[in-house]
C-alpha cells in the first residue's frame, strides 16, 4: 500500500460516523418535542412495565442538532445537551429501536422508551416494547449490525400509531 493510499484510508476510519436524517414527525421537532435530556433524569421502571410519560419541551426552548430541532423543557437541559448532543439523542436518530433490530427504518414514539448503557431507545407501539423487552442486548446488537445498511436511507416519514403529542408550549 503506498503512503498516499495509507493516508486516506486512516483519514476515512478516523471521521466521525454521521447520523442520517433525524426522524421528525408532524410537529416540527425532533422525538416530537419531548426534551431528550430529562428522560435521564426520569425513574426507569422494570422491563414489563410502563416507563413515565417524557417531559414536553418548550418551542423557545430549542437547539438544532442532526439536521433537526429538538425541544428543552429547560435551559440547563438544552446547555446539557449542547454539551454533548450525541449522548441524549436517541439512537438510530429517533426510530424505532426493534424496527432497526428488523432491518427498517419506522417512527419511535417518545413515550416508549427505555435508557440502556447510557443510551436512549425508543420503539413505535406498545406491543412492539413486548418483543423489543424480550432480549434487549440480542435486539441491540442486530440493530447496531443493522444500522449501517439502512442508516443512510432516508428518515421514516410514517405517522407514530395512536400517538397523540404534547407538542411543545410557548
Amino acid at each position: 500500500m503506498t503512503r498516499t493510499a495509507l493516508a486516506f484510508a486512516l483519514a476515512v476510519l478516523a471521521a466521525p460516523a454521521f447520523a442520517g436524517d433525524q426522524f421528525v414527525d408532524g410537529t416540527g421537532f425532533a422525538v416530537s418535542g419531548y426534551d431528550v435530556v430529562a428522560y435521564f433524569d426520569l425513574p426507569q421502571v422494570p422491563v414489563g412495565q410502563p416507563q413515565p410519560a417524557a417531559v414536553p419541551g418548550k418551542a423557545d426552548i430549542t437547539a438544532e442538532y442532526n439536521g433537526a430541532t429538538f425541544a428543552f423543557a429547560t435551559e440547563e437541559n438544552r446547555d446539557a445537551f449542547l454539551a454533548d448532543p450525541a449522548k441524549y439523542a436517541p439512537q438510530y436518530d429517533g426510530h424505532c429501536a426493534y424496527g432497526v433490530s428488523k432491518g427498517g427504518k419506522v417512527p419511535g414514539n417518545p413515550n416508549l422508551w427505555r435508557i440502556v448503557d447510557d443510551k436512549l431507545y425508543l420503539n413505535i407501539t406498545d406491543a412492539v416494547v413486548g418483543f423489543w423487552e424480550e432480549d434487549i442486548p440480542g435486539n441491540i446488537d442486530l440493530a447496531e449490525g443493522n444500522w449501517v445498511g439502512i442508516e443512510p436511507e432516508p428518515a421514516s416519514s410514517s405517522p407514530i400509531p395512536k400517538f397523540t403529542s404534547a407538542a411543545p408550549v410557548k
